[in-house]
């Protein structure tokens, strides 16, 4: 990805919670030049647990087309006590026609909820046991309390307002269809460096092209931060 393209994400997605009227913590908003000017040991919570922007086109290179912008608003760690918090939160912003491929987690179960805008259109399947996608396998999910049974990859869709619970090893892809899709994620404790598995192998990191200047610093980015060269 390019860091245009990043930079341009962010700035769109402010203004897209803006429209939702939703209000953000103050992480949200601190550019480069301000990272650089905090007194990182006030905010080690939010660099240890990658609290913040993540914007992915899941290698594809494509982003229009498969990507996912993302803000991690709260995590908790499984292997470091001083972050004890069992559960993550996340908002979740979806173009329209944008997809995330098909994944499932190891450990983590989530709700993904359709918060507004279009609707949020997701496929399903269980992993088999050499994880590819169990077509067979019927798939039973609660969608806002009620028990849905689905065939394997048929397609659930979520109006505003409904939300579904995946249980871990339950593969998902999902898309907006009709318009922009504000989502939103509660979940236990996130961990994308180990917790994700791809049905194609893709990368849940972008490679990125820097073209323009640093303006918003991902959460991936945190170590470059603290080593002080995150930025030109």
């Amino acid at each position: 990805m390019k860091r245009s393209r990043i930079n341009y994400t962010i700035n769109k997605a402010h203004a897209m919670a803006e429209t939702f009227k939703l209000s953000l913590p103050s992480f949200a908003f601190f550019t480069a030049q301000q990272w650089r000017e905090k007194n990182l040991a006030e905010w080690q919570e939010v660099i240890d647990l990658q609290l913040g922007w993540d914007i992915t086109d899941f290698g594809s290179g494509d982003f229009a087309n498969t990507g996912l912008t993302l803000l991690t608003l709260r995590n908790g760690s499984l292997s470091d006590a001083r972050y004890p918090k069992p559960y993550a939160e996340k908002m979740l912003q979806i173009q329209e026609n944008q997809q995330t491929p098909w994944h499932f987690h190891y450990h983590k179960m989530e709700d993904i909820l359709n918060r507004g805008g279009g609707e949020l259109c997701m496929q399903l399947a269980w992993a088999t046991e050499d994880k590819h996608l169990d077509t067979r396998r019927p798939v039973e999910v609660v969608v806002d309390g009620c028990l849905r049974t689905l065939t394997a990859c048929e397609t659930l869709v979520l109006k505003p307002g409904q939300g579904v619970c995946l249980p871990p090893y339950l593969y998902h892809r999902f898309w907006a269809q009709k318009a922009f899709v504000m989502g939103w994620e509660v979940s236990m404790v996130n961990d994308d460096k180990a917790d994700n598995c791809f049905l194609e192998g893709r990368g849940r990191f972008p490679v990125i092209e820097e073209d323009e200047p640093i303006k918003w610093i991902l959460c991936g980015e945190y170590e470059r931060l603290l080593q002080k060269a995150c930025v030109a």
